[in-house]
């Protein structure tokens, strides 16, 4: 059999070449979300190298947190839960207290040009824009509105609200290939507008807290860019240290 070419350096360490190939494929899209990589001797023997090195270099990124291994079933595109670390700053409780997951509807969806601060983050004017509610108890709690860029996701505003569901990553790797690997969140508190008052049950200037976010791709192509403002009164924020 003939092995693969590396186009990776040469004086690298033979598991980080072959962790840098992998990672290469995944932000090309290579595999699906429950779709499993090669097994780690299906690797070992396209590669001409050792299970031992192989392995080592899953895991790698295993911990960088691209990866997952499945107990019997294989190794796959670990989807981290971004929506749950955006309702970790938010009282996503039930009145009983236990946890619940928060609903969505969906707004508004529309190619548009985006603002500038938008079009600087994610490197282009020409954007989709949504606008969704998150609820709680059918009371909604978080007010968002997103950007995409249209040349990774043309027809996203057109879809059947069915198929878009209240994950958007899922849609965005499922659809378009496009796998979200790390987000960056900025908080902060502001005075709600009109517009988010009114989606919120509040009156206009009351506190929200407002969350930035720039999601990113393996390569670090910044994808998505969304700003979400909750009720201020839900707040909570939980850091544990050592």
């Amino acid at each position: 059999m003939v092995q693969a070419q590396s186009r990776f350096d040469d004086r690298l360490p033979a598991y980080l070449r072959l962790r840098d190939e992998l990672a290469s494929r995944i932000a090309a899209s290579e595999w699906s979300a429950e779709e499993p990589l090669p097994s780690d001797n299906a690797l070992a023997r396209d590669h001409g190298l050792s299970v031992g090195t192989v392995r080592k270099a899953v895991q790698q990124l295993v911990d960088e947190g691209l990866l997952e291994r499945r107990q019997g079933t294989g190794t796959f595109l670990r989807k981290p839960a971004f929506d749950a670390t955006l309702f970790r700053f938010f009282q996503a409780r039930e009145a009983n207290s236990e946890a619940s997951i928060p609903t969505s509807r969906l707004i508004s969806r529309v190619r548009t040009t985006a603002p500038d601060h938008v079009a600087q983050a994610l490197g282009t004017g020409d954007v989709i824009r949504i606008e969704r509610l998150r609820y709680l108890s059918e009371q909604p709690f978080l007010s968002e509105e997103l950007y995409i860029p249209y040349a990774r996701f043309a027809g996203f505003e057109t879809l059947p609200d069915s198929e878009v569901g209240p994950l958007l990553y899922p849609v965005y790797l499922d659809r378009y290939g496009v796998f979200v690997n790390r987000a960056e969140d900025e908080v902060r508190f502001g005075a709600a507008d009109g517009v988010t008052a009114k989606r919120l049950g509040l009156e206009q200037g009351d506190p929200v807290a407002v969350i930035e976010r720039t999601a990113f791709t393996v390569a670090g192509e910044p994808i998505e860019w969304r700003i979400a403002r909750g009720r201020a009164d839900s707040f909570r924020y939980r850091s544990r240290i050592g």
